[in-house]
């Protein structure tokens, strides 16, 4: 519950209007990239919206107000240009002038109230001491930190269960948890709190015993708030002398957990929350429960504009999906671009829609580019899979040898993880569930990380991941009959992780709009039968016969937020004589053509490829290059086109018979290189041959064929 205080008049200032009359009421909180409780952007609550304070004229003393607003003793510094990210909503406060003095911002002095000519890249934040103001009382407000709200488990047996899905609603007030009395609470009220910690719906249930310690406030839902802090307070709670409340119980709630989080034996629950076949998906994010927000129209997935993206409609889409509600609603294709049409713009949700689907919105979206793609992060239940996992040994937390808990013998004890098949998918479920993000290396040697001398046994093995698993526990693995010959010891299996990874993305429209046929002569082919460019019935081929060749140009677009860098270090590429550059990955994408019940009927042998930005975005400068032995890789928001006069750019079908097949392309097809999304990294296309011309049509990015 953010801190609301009415505003008093001020005498103005040279340029400056006073501040907002007294019956104004605004809120203040902290809000933000990863931060401590007592640092953050400044947010104001004002006319039933959230919005930021430009850092314009901001200075030590207004930071000192807004502190001291908060129940801080002081401030330590402010950051200016949204040092904890971009805000969302209007920027209610621009060129304020503070003495220091003011009870609350909203005596200082600005240029009004919503007047303001800054972007959010111009978000203020502060960092207030740890220190509270001794006596300071939260009259109206309550930290909106979900460490200051839980949910205690009623019996001492279910506070084992994980997630813990129901139990009473405590308050920390003055170091203390206090639980709410029941006597104003609603089932809106239920569905904050159980949103807040990760859960889409709520059920009733009813406390059977009074507790000794009340909060001295009731709360004020509507429902559709993201956030316990974002509800009203009610009226002051009535508690007798011994600190019951008069005429109620303690809050108990109930709560439904979401398809992911529910409904195996181990957790013990009958129930889930199980939605339609939601239309919306998530995608580009490191972690369960955030990505970038895409919907399915006409059977074409596309993303949503950021255009008056906030709380509101990214809890819809939390909701929808089995989350629950959005931590935070972020624009600016901050987790990544999409490819392909732009479906909503200007989305405007209540907050108790069923789907994103459902609330208004412009279906235009003139204007809107993928720079401008929202995005979400959604509250998930506490799982506790993070303090089953460490590294050990790096130079840095985000780097070292894998140790596990496991439990040998009815104890826990720590252990090393068997390399042996360990490899991208692996090292992304540990990266994922340590919350470090990103793989960017899978090691199978870690002689050079010591790790913890007590857990060199190795005690997990056989492990073989999809990528998307959440703890590395829920991966393939042999269990107890552990089967590890060469990959334990200084070889035990190890990770680094990375807060951002590119994304490759292949340009179907390239393939379908550049398919054509060329019968060439074998004498012209020289190089590529050496590169094993074509089928292996060429051998027998004259010099003066003709390779019928299917030929297209593959255009492949970085749409992550990091560099596509090859996995093989600069002294390890190979030199190929014909093309006359260095290869820095053997096997970077597969060309085959299969018939319709998937048998491969043909398939492309470009051996290498050679890593370089074609073109880029404007504003973007090109980084790599192949001549002359140069840096490769692909530049976020470039892209590198292999054209279809390249050599090996091919399938080679002579021996094909004509008839109706599907074309596929996958780049990255071992992922070597970790991405944020290796679903968009396949192209199929429907392929029609009729033994003298070929069409190539309906390319989509989907599923492999095999």
């Amino acid at each position: 519950l953010s801190r609301v205080c009415p505003a008093l008049p001020s005498s103005p200032q040279l340029g400056l209007v006073p501040a907002p009359p007294p019956s104004v009421i605004l809120g203040l909180r902290l809000a933000g990239d990863k931060r401590k409780h007592n640092e953050g952007r400044v947010e104001v609550f004002y006319n039933s919206e959230w919005g930021t304070v430009c850092d314009d004229d901001f200075n030590i003393h207004a930071a000192q107000v807004v502190c001291r607003e908060l129940g801080y003793v002081e401030a330590i510094s402010w950051s200016p240009s949204s040092k904890y990210g971009k805000g969302q909503g209007p920027i209610w406060f621009d060129n304020l002038h503070c003495s220091g003095k003011e009870r609350t911002l909203a005596l200082c002095p600005s240029n009004g109230i919503g007047v303001s000519d800054c972007k959010h890249s111009e978000d203020v934040g502060v960092v207030c001491s740890d220190k509270r103001i001794p006596g300071f009382k939260f009259v109206n407000t309550l930290h909106n930190h979900v460490e200051d709200v839980r949910i205690r488990a009623i019996l001492s047996s279910y506070r084992k269960r994980i997630p813990v899905t129901e139990g009473y609603v405590e308050v920390k007030d003055g170091g203390k948890w206090k639980q709410i009395c029941n006597t104003e609470w609603t089932e809106f009220n239920s569905r904050v709190i159980c949103g807040m910690f990760g859960f889409p719906g709520e059920r009733k249930m009813f406390a059977r015993r009074r507790k000794p310690t009340f909060w001295d406030f009731s709360v004020n839902c509507t429902g559709n708030e993201a956030h316990l802090s974002s509800c009203k307070l009610g009226h002051a709670t009535l508690l007798k002398s011994n600190g019951t409340c008069a005429g109620g119980l303690p809050v108990v709630v109930s709560c439904v957990p979401g398809r992911t989080f529910a409904a195996t034996p181990m957790m013990g629950f009958r129930k889930a929350f199980k939605p339609e076949q939601p239309l919306v998906r998530l995608r580009g994010g490191a972690f369960v429960g955030e990505g970038r927000v895409e919907v399915l129209k006409n059977g074409e997935w596309g993303t949503i504009c950021d255009d008056n993206w906030n709380l509101l409609s990214a809890t819809v889409v939390c909701r929808e999906l089995g989350f629950g509600t959005a931590k935070e609603a972020l624009s600016g294709g901050r987790l990544g671009q999409g490819m392909g049409p732009v479906h909503m713009n200007e989305v405007k949700c209540s907050g108790f829609e069923k789907s994103i689907t459902d609330c208004l919105f412009n279906k235009e979206a003139l204007g809107c580019s993928h720079e401008e793609d929202a995005a979400v992060r959604c509250n998930i239940p506490a799982m506790g899979f993070q303090e089953r996992l460490r590294l050990s040994g790096g130079r840095n937390p985000y780097e070292g040898r894998v140790e596990v808990l496991v439990e040998r013998n009815g104890s826990l004890v720590w252990g090393t993880v068997c390399s042996e098949g360990w490899g991208t998918m692996e090292a992304m479920v540990v990266c994922r569930q340590l919350g470090l993000g990103f793989a960017s290396n899978a090691f199978q040697e870690t002689w050079y990380w010591p790790g913890e001398v007590s857990a060199d046994a190795v005690v997990m093995s056989g492990v073989r991941c999809s990528g998307t698993e959440m703890s590395l526990s829920h991966c393939l693995h042999h269990g107890d009959h552990l089967n590890c010959p060469k990959g334990g010891g200084r070889n035990a299996a190890g990770v680094s992780c990375s807060d951002t990874a590119p994304d490759l993305v292949l340009n179907p429209q390239v393939v379908e709009q550049t398919t054509y046929m060329e019968d060439r002569p074998m004498f012209m082919l020289q190089c590529a039968y050496e590169e094993n460019c074509l089928t292996s019935t060429s051998g027998q081929t004259p010099a003066n016969s003709y390779r019928r060749l299917l030929r297209f140009s593959s255009q492949i677009h970085n749409n992550g937020q990091a560099d596509f860098r090859p996995k093989a270090s600069r002294n390890s590429w190979v030199w190929h004589e014909c093309h006359r550059h260095y290869h820095s990955m053997e096997v970077f994408t597969l060309y085959d053509l299969f018939s319709l019940n998937g048998t491969k009927v043909a398939e492309g042998h470009k051996a290498s490829f050679c890593l370089e930005d074609s073109e880029c975005d404007e504003g973007v400068e090109k980084r790599y290059e192949c001549a002359n032995f140069g840096e490769q890789g692909i530049t976020v928001s470039c892209w590198d086109t292999y054209r279809h006069d390249i050599d090996c750019q091919w399938v080679d079908i002579t021996d094909v018979k004509p008839g109706d097949y599907i074309f596929q392309i996958v780049i990255n097809p071992n992922y070597e290189v970790p991405e944020t999304d290796y679903s968009n990294n396949i192209v199929k296309c429907r392929c029609r041959y009729d033994g003298h011309r070929v069409w190539m049509y309906s390319c989509h990015n989907g599923k492999t064929t095999q």
